[in-house]
């Protein structure tokens, strides 16, 4: 099982509603979530900075997964407009993926 962190950053003014969509997530969404194996999902947020993390078998296998999956790319659509680059994040990422350095069970 991997253990992944990312960072999304939400544009100004964007923040009440992407909490808000949050706190109504779609039930199908969550469904299909754990249908591919996604434990123990977080999203944390300071000011603008998202920061998620997620348990998974396979995080790039999640990723093909998800890009598949109608209700993810309606999730994903509705989702859009709240965000803005992440500074630092590399071109060739899909997102800006975190290094572990430490973990404590």
């Amino acid at each position: 099982m991997q253990r992944i962190a990312f960072m999304l950053r939400l544009r100004e003014g964007a923040v009440e509603a992407y909490e808000e969509a949050h706190r109504h997530v779609w039930p199908e969404l969550l469904q299909e979530l754990r249908s591919l194996g996604v434990t123990e999902y977080s999203i944390f947020r300071r000011d603008l900075q998202l920061f998620l993390t997620m348990r998974v078998p396979d995080f790039d296998e999640l990723v093909r997964r998800l890009d598949a999956s109608e209700v993810n790319r309606r999730w994903q659509r509705c989702m859009e407009p709240f965000f803005e680059p992440v500074p630092g994040k590399r071109a060739d990422e899909a997102f800006a993926m975190m290094d572990e350095v430490f973990y404590m069970r």
